[in-house]
């Protein structure tokens, strides 16, 4: 089961913390969050209760295109690519391009969140 660790913290946080690693002072765990949200209020918005239970269908159905994806969940196909941009960009998500289809791909089974 593959867990991704989730961060939160402010934007001048998390500059500081990347310079550091960059300057060789800071050497990141295998346990440090590999994402990072500046507050709940974001995070909350990419993980809501509506994304996670569509991480989920992902996750059981596996569809082969985001065609499929939005005849399976019932979700306009424009919104959904939108959902799932935002949750690639994030790490949530992997898009992988098969063909002339795009297939999304969730990348974990849980996420741990620490602040």
């Amino acid at each position: 089961m593959k867990v991704i660790r989730i961060g939160i913290a402010s934007q001048e946080q998390i500059r500081e913390r990347v310079l550091a690693i960059a300057r060789g002072e800071i050497k990141p765990r295998t346990t440090d969050p590999k994402i990072w949200f500046t507050s709940m209020h974001s995070l909350s918005q990419v993980l809501s209760d509506e994304n996670r239970a569509l991480l989920e269908v992902i996750r059981t159905s596996r569809p082969s295109s985001i065609s499929e994806l939005a005849s399976i969940t019932g979700r306009k196909q424009g919104n959904l690519s939108r959902t799932l941009r935002t949750m690639s960009r994030y790490g949530l998500v992997k898009m992988q391009r098969v063909d002339r289809c795009v297939r999304p791909i969730v990348q974990a089974d849980s996420y741990q969140i620490t602040a």
